[in-house]
């Protein structure tokens, strides 16, 4: 979450004068997150999110982040849910952007992941596998390893900056990440940004997940592998194991991973490492000017991706027998 668009008075009265959800009492910016430009809402009603999207979402894409939310939640998975205005929409137009408006849900999100939380977010994360199989709307996952070289391309020339010799680095991964990719994996809808920001608890128990403008569909298991990545590291970016193996275990147990799957994890655990290096890479060369964002450090993921190039199988990730 982030705020790059300014919203005025009269705009936002206009916007919301469409719905029933009451008079407004306050509203702000979140600062946190890098992608859209997004506001806490707090009418007489409650607390809403509005949204205005920018940047890598697609506006031909967001009746598919729009659905999936609807269908999870109708589904068992506890999550925000689009506010439709009096005309039955779930989107529309504010400051020259799409917008909408979704629920808010309560909790906090944990600044420090603890071997509990890892365990009950690979439920959580199995169960939401297991609820969009029934999903029936597409989207290609555009961050894929398609879509790698792209984004390397656009920094490429001042990855130096960053790091020395760190252009020759994501070249080299990149180079094998195209030649090992698995393609025959069981598929369907994946969150694709499962980071600790995107998933809320109240006390011990995890109250929900948000922020679904990267689901996809894909290899479900690199949904897990995303989560190693976000999850499972301390902050000296050594890898906890016994994360891991919370992690891991809750979702084995809630949905099976295949053979396949467990031997693809340490080449797909890489290669998600590498797709938040580069988009991280991106955001942090290119700032816009006055933007209220607090763009996330390229570097944690090169320490990451070092640590995956090293291992051999899944075990090494906490993976019982």
């Amino acid at each position: 979450m982030a705020v790059y668009t300014d919203i005025t008075d009269d705009e936002l009265a206009e916007f919301l004068a469409r719905y029933d959800i009451g008079q407004v009492l306050s509203f702000k910016g979140i600062a946190e997150g890098v992608e859209n430009s997004n506001f806490l809402l707090h009418t007489d009603a409650g607390f809403f999110i509005l949204t205005l999207y920018e940047k890598r979402v697609r506006e031909g894409d967001l009746p598919f982040f729009l659905g999936l939310m609807e269908h999870l939640a109708d589904h068992g998975i506890n999550c925000p849910q689009p506010v439709k205005s009096r005309d039955g929409q779930a989107l529309g137009r504010l400051a020259g952007r799409p917008a909408a408006v979704v629920t808010f849900l309560d909790g906090m999100w944990p600044r420090r992941p603890e071997v509990r939380h890892c365990a009950a977010l690979g439920e959580a994360l199995a169960r939401m596998h297991v609820a969009g199989a029934e999903f029936h709307m597409t989207r290609e996952n555009a961050l894929s390893v398609a879509g790698w070289t792209p984004l390397f391309r656009a920094a490429e020339m001042r990855a130096d900056e960053v790091l020395p010799g760190l252009p020759v680095a994501i070249a080299e991964e990149l180079s094998h990440l195209e030649r090992h990719w698995p393609t025959d994996l069981p598929q369907g809808v994946i969150h694709a940004d499962l980071f600790p920001d995107n998933v809320f608890f109240l006390g011990d128990k995890l109250s929900g997940l948000i922020d679904f403008y990267f689901a996809c569909n894909d290899a479900l298991v690199y949904d897990l592998a995303i989560c190693l990545n976000a999850w499972c590291f301390e902050i000296d970016a050594s890898f906890n194991i016994t994360k891991g193996m919370a992690l891991i275990s809750a979702y084995h147990r809630t949905r099976a991973l295949s053979p396949a799957e467990i031997a693809a994890l340490p080449t797909l655990a890489r290669g998600a490492a590498l797709r938040f290096l580069l988009t991280r890479l991106v955001d942090w060369l290119n700032v816009p000017e006055g933007a209220m964002v607090k763009p996330k450090d390229p570097i944690e993921y090169v320490k990451k991706l070092r640590f995956h190039q090293k291992v051999a199988s899944a075990r090494e990730y906490g993976l019982l027998a």
